[in-house]
């Protein structure tokens, strides 16, 4: 495993006014958007912006199978966080993105997948947790974090 390198992307996908959250095999565990760190996505010539979004795109798809056709930046900035490769921080792009295809999350990263409804993100921005296939479960904390930081989650919540 490399080493933290402090850069990390999340994919906010959203479909019948619900977004996607998956449900974390490896550490940190909890639901999160799809997400990874930026690490050698494009190529080392490429602009920073462009990495990001190249990361945003493979992470989308190597977790849940979806194909990204637009990228839009709604969100940066550094958060304190664990990392399983010995980081303790992250600076975070965070894009919202139109899709393709069905979900088919990657039984390697995901122990499945949660389009959250509107009073699923209300539960889970309270500390609740949400029942998924494998149980109760509730927030990735630097997910909390942000969707509870973020316009992004209210609006979903308003839609209920």
């Amino acid at each position: 495993m490399q080493p933290c390198d402090h850069t990390s992307v999340g994919v906010l996908a959203f479909r019948e006014g619900k977004l996607l959250l998956i449900d974390r095999k490896k550490p940190p565990y909890g639901l999160a958007a799809p997400s990874g760190h930026v690490d050698d996505h494009g190529a080392a010539s490429a602009s920073e912006e462009a990495r990001y979004q190249k990361a945003a795109i493979d992470e989308l798809r190597e977790e849940t199978g979806l194909t990204a056709t637009t990228l839009t930046l709604v969100l940066e900035g550094r958060k304190e966080n664990p990392c399983r490769r010995g980081g303790d921080w992250h600076y975070w792009r965070i894009y919202t993105a139109e899709t393709t295809g069905e979900v088919h999350a990657s039984e390697d990263e995901t122990r499945g997948h949660l389009w959250c409804d509107p009073g699923q993100m209300s539960s889970l921005l309270a500390s609740a947790v949400v029942q998924t296939e494998h149980g109760e479960i509730g927030l990735e904390p630097v997910w909390k974090e942000w969707l509870a930081s973020t316009k992004i989650a209210w609006n979903l919540i308003s839609k209920a």
